[in-house]
């Protein structure tokens, strides 16, 4: 009986003990199936074509949490995903603001959500969280605030300014560039008059002043931000006690130290101290964002050390289990086996065909593992070839060569090497830049079509060099400043082209047009000038030395424009006045100017037009007939002058008698002068 009472209390507590660790397992098995929903940071799809995980999701706010109005903010959700297989995931995004859908995107690219707030207004205040979800399984990020100060100022606008009492008044209150749910308050002096909610960015009241006098109208605005509302006091204070989880995930590498490229590694992931059933259970075994296996109380992967790091290569066991999650990593360090080789070429520049050698090498190498001539080398494009020197001829185009070292199944692959062949010079090209001038600077180009920068030109004059210029740039261009004084010089010039020590190239010898200045002109006159006389037609000629075309210009007197301008291939010109006449006397001269720019004077030619002979004739018949009409007026008055004065007749018949008859002496002198008269007759 004592044995008994002995026993019984230590067997109520058995009871008790087991009871409660079996109530603790119920709980456990009815709380999983609801949270299994939420597969928060680590549910896991298993499908026949792809496994994933969602390990985490994170939002955040550029360029701070905190801004000024105007500023553009930039929300970005980022989500962490291990996966197996090439399958193209589907992501939703979802962003909440204050427990609100703000938007929502499907998208299969990898990128991160970003979601822009350009000029950012005090109405994007609030706390905002985004959700990624794939396929059934989704994640929360932690919520963000961002705090948006500055407001605009509000502008204040009446229908009228003076009014009667009791007229009514309407007032608008705007809140330039602000958005989101506004109150407007319209104030009477200092007393609020009308308050007005709206969803746009301006309200309107109507004001009745009952009093006279002056009244002060002002309107102010409030941003409606609900979780920015004036707050309650805080509650009382409740404290939940959590006891963590009796299960933990372990994690082993194996080996763990001395570890080379090419080893083989086995790692385990298992949960320790697990008393739930493994189908509550879900594990993950991940290598960065690679998933390597998936299972429940224990998974295992081997594989082929790689130094893909310089710290090692880190490995994650994961347990999930509903939203539930914990995880172990342990970084394990791998030494080279060998270096990534490098792919050299020699010479450092070759030329197309010209030979060539190509060396890939691996630095460094374990001898503790293998010697160096464990380590063979092959290149890319000639991978017939396994030694660390490959000798070849140049190619002809540009060509991309990579070479790959191996040992002990181990591949490594140098960095890329363009090979650029040059190109040897083509013959080049003489000719002149602009126009040659005898006496005057000019430009010599030389030029080769095909060769590789840079490119050396020399500029010969019989044969001797006389300049060279280095071409470096496509766009460079070799001038050489020259002067002939004679135009046979120019064929004394040639250059010479060259981009590497071995050979170069000649071009012919320069050959271009030289142009000779003009001479002073020579300005002729056919007939000669003594010769000239009115309706002969006179020929100006004039006449230059240089190089055509030539622009001759006549000019007459002292006038400033040309009378006539011609340009002829000729060194010579004429113009032809045709019957001459008096107006065509003056002073002649002609200017010539060619392609050299350079305007020459002749002498001045005075051309005096001389009187026709017929006219002379007929000048000199008339004078001739007025002398001799003058000289016998001059006989008849002188023989009148010495024969006296006539007899006159005494009145009777048949007398004379000496002195003028009286009928005859009132008469005019130059009628009695024609009066006929007779000598004395005897009867």
């Amino acid at each position: 009986m004592s044995r008994l009472a002995l026993r019984s209390p230590l067997t109520s507590r058995r009871s008790s003990s087991s009871f409660t660790h079996r109530m603790d397992l119920l709980l456990l098995l009815l709380v999983s199936p609801l949270l299994s929903s939420y597969f928060h940071g680590g549910s896991v799809v298993n499908g026949q074509q792809h496994t994933f995980i969602i390990r985490s999701v994170n939002l955040s706010v550029k360029p701070s949490s905190d801004v000024r109005r105007d500023t553009n903010v930039t929300l970005r959700c980022q989500a962490v995903i291990s996966s197996t297989g090439q399958e193209v995931l589907t992501r939703e995004y979802t962003l909440y603001k204050d427990e609100s859908v703000v938007y929502t995107k499907k998208t299969s690219s990898s990128e991160d959500f970003v979601f822009p707030l350009p000029g950012a207004r005090v109405s994007n205040n609030g706390r905002y969280k985004c959700k990624i979800k794939i396929k059934n399984q989704n994640m929360m990020s932690d919520s963000k605030k961002l705090k948006v100060t500055g407001l605009a100022d509000p502008v204040l606008t009446l229908s009228k300014l003076n009014v009667q009492e009791g007229e009514e008044v309407t007032a608008w209150c705007s809140a330039p560039g602000e958005t989101g749910s506004i109150y407007f308050h319209f104030y009477d002096n200092s007393n609020e008059s009308h308050v007005e909610r709206v969803n746009s960015n301006q309200a309107e009241a109507k004001f009745s002043f009952s009093s006279s006098g002056s009244h002060q109208v002002h309107c102010s605005y409030t941003v409606l931000i609900t979780a920015d509302s004036i707050k309650s006091k805080q509650s009382n204070m409740v404290t939940v006690t959590v006891r963590e989880l009796n299960v933990t995930p372990d994690l082993e590498v194996s080996p763990h130290s001395k570890i080379f490229e090419g080893d083989p590694l086995t790692v385990w992931c298992t949960v320790q101290n697990s008393s739930l059933g493994p189908e509550n259970i879900d594990l993950y075994l991940s290598q960065g964002s690679k998933l390597l296996k998936q299972g429940n109380t224990s998974v295992n992967h081997s594989m082929v050390a790689q130094a893909e790091s310089p710290d090692g290569l880190t490995f994650e066991c994961r347990m999930a289990m509903g939203n539930i999650m914990k995880d172990v990593t342990k970084t394990v360090p791998v030494s080279e086996l060998f270096s990534a080789p490098t792919l050299t070429i020699s010479p450092a520049e070759v030329f197309q065909r010209e030979p060539m050698a190509l060396t890939c090498r691996s630095e460094t190498f374990a001898p503790e593992r293998i010697r160096r001539e464990d380590i063979t080398y092959t290149i890319d494009p000639q991978p017939q070839q396994t030694s660390e020197v490959f000798k070849m001829r140049a190619p002809f185009i540009d060509l991309n060569y990579t070479c790959k070292a191996q040992a002990k199944g181990i591949e490594k692959h140098s960095r890329t090497l363009m090979v650029r062949p040059k190109v040897d010079v083509s013959v080049p090209k003489i000719s002149v830049d602009g126009r040659v001038i005898v006496k005057q600077p000019f430009y010599i180009h030389c030029q080769s079509d095909v060769g590789s920068l840079p490119i050396n030109y020399t500029l010969y004059r019989d044969y001797e060099p006389v300049h060279t210029i280095s071409v470096q740039r496509p766009d460079q261009k070799a001038l050489f400043s020259a002067t002939v004084y004679q135009p046979e010089e120019i064929y004394r010039y040639m250059c010479e082209a060259s981009n590497n020590h071995k050979t170069s190239q000649q071009s012919r010898r320069l050959g271009a047009a030289v142009i000779e200045p003009v001479t002073i002109p020579t300005l002729m006159v056919v007939p000669e000038l003594t010769q000239l006389k009115e309706g002969d037609d006179v020929y100006l000629i004039c006449r230059v030395n240089g190089t055509p075309p030539i622009t001759f210009k006549w000019y007459h007197d002292d006038k400033t424009s040309p009378f006539n301008t011609s340009t002829t291939n000729r060194n010579a010109i004429d113009y032809r006045v045709p019957l001459l006449s008096s107006e065509h006397g003056g002073t002649y001269y002609c200017e010539a100017s060619n392609h050299a720019n350079k305007i020459t004077k002749s002498n001045k030619v005075l051309i005096v037009v001389r009187m026709a002979q017929w006219k002379k004739a007929v000048i000199g018949g008339t004078c001739l007939m007025m002398a001799s009409m003058l000289l016998l007026v001059a006989c008849v008055l002188y023989f009148r002058s010495k024969r006296g004065p006539a007899p006159f007749y005494d009145g009777k018949e048949g007398r004379v008698t000496n002195g003028m008859r009286p009928s005859m002496a009132s008469l005019p002198a130059n009628l009695s002068n024609r009066s006929s008269y007779s000598d004395p007759v005897t009867v």
